[in-house]
């Protein structure tokens, strides 16, 4: 299948490790194919050894799509399109720490994220990730058919307003259907998240509180994940309409530090 990569799965369901490219030059558009088929067969893909400084990381960002402006991180200074991940001695929480999909609120959210870290600590810090194909092929027909066509509120709000205490800035907030159907595969994904859904449209709170608690420990089964160990210049990119993913904080105070880039993506159907 592929002639310009080397790619190594991970798990039966999820993930594989790429080997043979150097994401720091320009990379053919046989290359860049391979690539995006990969990430589509296996939902997340990783590199090792790849030291990126902000143009390469965005060039291999845009061979896959328009990159985005987060609408609730600041970017880093002459890179709107880039922001920063990094916890240290000093940090009172880091990104991600929780189980969700990137920037479901919005209402495009985004095709994928690629996150490069050029510092990690000595042990820990992985990430996790869990694959919502998996996640909804394990339902039953009956529950299958009770969320097929129902829709959730996806808001930014309570989460971006936590960090920054600036009540008055509204974030995104979107309606997205509870399944949606990956536009490359064709495959059926769960999209609800605990970090941006906030319930579910059409049903009562009990109801909908109940379903969405089911549908968040459902979707963090182990058998659904892959686990990424990160060594120094690694760099993950998932594909945010069928994943779902949570970072490790187990290594305080060390430092964890690197870029992330986000691409644009398509309202779910």
């Amino acid at each position: 299948m592929y002639q310009t990569i080397q790619v190594t799965p991970m798990t039966q369901r999820v993930g594989a490790e790429i080997f043979g490219v150097d994401l720091t030059q320009s990379l053919s558009a046989q290359t860049y194919d391979e690539i995006r088929r990969a990430l589509t067969e296996y939902q997340v893909i990783f590199f090792r050894d790849q030291k990126l400084d902000h143009d390469s990381h965005k060039r291999f960002g845009r061979g896959f799509g328009e990159l985005i402006i987060h609408p609730g991180v600041p970017s880093i200074e002459g890179h709107p399109d880039i922001v920063a991940i990094h916890a240290d001695a000093q940090s009172k929480y880091i990104a991600g720490e929780n189980w969700h999909s990137d920037l479901t609120c919005n209402e495009e959210p985004p095709m994928g994220s690629i996150l490069y870290l050029h510092t990690v600590p000595e042990v820990g810090g992985d990430t996790l990730f869990s694959s919502m194909y998996a996640a909804y092929d394990a339902l039953s027909d009956k529950m299958k058919a009770y969320l097929e066509g129902m829709t959730a509120e996806h808001d930014g709000n309570h989460v971006y307003q936590k960090i920054f205490k600036d009540l008055d800035k509204r974030y995104p907030c979107s309606d997205h259907p509870i399944v949606r159907t990956h536009p490359v595969s064709g495959r059926k994904a769960l999209f609800v998240n605990a970090s941006y859904t906030t319930h579910i449209n059409g049903v009562s709170d009990d109801e909908s509180d109940a379903i969405l608690a089911y549908l968040y420990q459902h979707c963090a089964n182990p058998n659904f994940q892959v686990r990424f160990r990160w060594k120094p210049h690694s760099l993950a990119f998932w594909d945010n309409r069928c994943l779902q993913h949570l970072a490790v904080w187990d290594y305080f105070p060390q430092v964890r530090s690197g870029f992330r880039v986000t691409i644009k993506g398509e309202k779910p159907v």
